[in-house]
């Protein structure tokens, strides 16, 4: 029959196994946040740990005076406020307002705090389980039990730590186990014993596992479901261009350049010209795909931080940040005006139209989306009296009709 030492040593390998069986896609940015998020979220679980294992070293300790122990005691009390301390900091920095690349900072920061607080634990079962004392034994095997449950609850999110952080306490614990079956002791049934609970810990570690890798992928499906419906209540069906929510929180952080100073943000509202027509000769799929084609002129166009929307139908606005004098919005449109009027080739058929443009500036203007749209909207059915492809600025008339309207 194969030593128990023997046989538990190899157990590091078929646990770890697991692992290879996990997909490894990368998450989304949005996914990753929330879950590094969820790592930082939980101070109790830490403290909590952290005090009951100074409990039970102190216990230990006041029974043995073994100075291996006090020093495990103190070095957990340590680890435990250095982790709460990280915790207390990354709040500090407001988590949501951090790059992806600094998430992974903080996370690796985290994970070796885990890891740290897993080879204390380690060290204390080694320490514990060489003795001949059962109630000793109860009591650390009980913690690793308490620690394994929590981490696999708490970071279960993030795999990889969570699985180095139960492997690091449980294995230690599993060989010291094996080991100390293999001592002779006055039982009768004293191997027999340890060898069973060596098995119980390590089918636990293996369940862990397990769950550790349900919950993951839970997890991961959720948030990104989550995400995905948060990106379509602000997104246009058809178009897959930004819908009035979206704009409205584009246009909400465009404003504090706009106030800083000697920068504008010019509202183009465009409509376009001839899309009824389409519509009627060729129907709506022709429409729908025509929709799509000016979506991905205008992004074509605009820099990377203007925004595109489509209202609906035929009507769409373009939001043109860090504008120095209207001459810039003026060139925008008529590069829009130019680019929007080529011609489409759609279903095999080439099909024209043209677009009508209304610019309404801030702060001149105001500084209320809806009033901006107001005026553009006026300037824009002066655009549209005045002939196809035309481009009319908001005047003090439209200002004030507009503030009509929206009263």
């Amino acid at each position: 029959m194969e030593n128990p030492a023997t046989l538990f040593r190899r157990l590091p390998a078929k646990l770890t196994h697991h692992l290879g069986r996990w997909p490894q896609a990368a998450l989304p940015d949005a996914v990753y946040r929330d879950l590094v998020e969820t790592l930082f979220s939980m101070r109790l679980p830490i403290l909590g740990l952290g005090i009951l294992y100074v409990l039970s070293a102190a216990v230990i300790f006041a029974q043995d005076r073994d100075p291996v122990i006090a020093a495990l005691m103190a070095a957990a009390a340590a680890l435990t406020a250095a982790r709460l301390a990280l915790l207390i900091a990354y709040q500090r920095r407001a988590g949501g307002m951090l790059t992806v690349t600094e998430l992974r900072r903080w996370e690796r920061s985290y994970a070796i705090g885990s890891h740290a607080f897993a080879l204390l634990l380690a060290g204390f079962s080694i320490t514990v389980l060489q003795s001949h004392a059962p109630l000793n034994h109860l009591l650390v095997i009980s913690l690793i039990f308490t620690f394994g449950a929590g981490i696999v609850s708490r970071i279960g999110v993030r795999p990889a730590i969570c699985v180095t952080s139960l492997l690091l306490a449980t294995v230690p614990a599993i060989i010291a186990l094996a080991v100390h079956a293999g001592t002779r002791y006055g039982t009768g049934i004293h191997s027999e014993y340890f060898i069973v609970e060596a098995f119980l810990l390590a089918v636990v570690t293996a369940l862990s596992l397990e769950s550790v890798r349900h919950l993951h992928r839970t997890a991961v499906e959720h948030l990104t479901v989550k995400h995905d419906l948060a990106h379509l209540v602000r997104q246009d069906a058809l178009t897959g261009l930004p819908n009035r929510l979206m704009l409205r929180e584009r246009f909400r952080d465009s404003l504090p350049s706009t106030a800083s100073g000697d920068r504008q943000l010019a509202l183009h509202f465009l409509d376009l010209d001839g899309f009824k027509a389409i519509n009627d000769r060729y129907g709506h799929l022709a429409g729908d795909a025509v929709l799509r084609e000016v979506a991905l002129r205008l992004n074509a166009i605009v820099r990377s931080g203007d925004t595109v929307a489509r209202l609906g139908g035929d009507e769409f606005i373009v939001i043109q940040a860090d504008v120095r004098h209207e001459g810039e919005a003026e060139m925008l449109a008529r590069r829009i005006i130019r680019n929007l009027s080529a011609p489409y080739q759609i279903m095999d058929m080439t099909m024209h139209i043209s677009v009508s443009i209304g610019i309404a500036m801030a702060p001149r203007h105001g500084l209320n989306l809806e009033h901006l749209t107001a005026c553009a909207d006026a300037a824009l059915y002066r655009s549209k009296r005045g002939g196809k492809a035309q481009l009319y600025f908001c005047t003090p008339e439209d200002v004030a009709n507009a503030a009509r309207a929206v009263a």
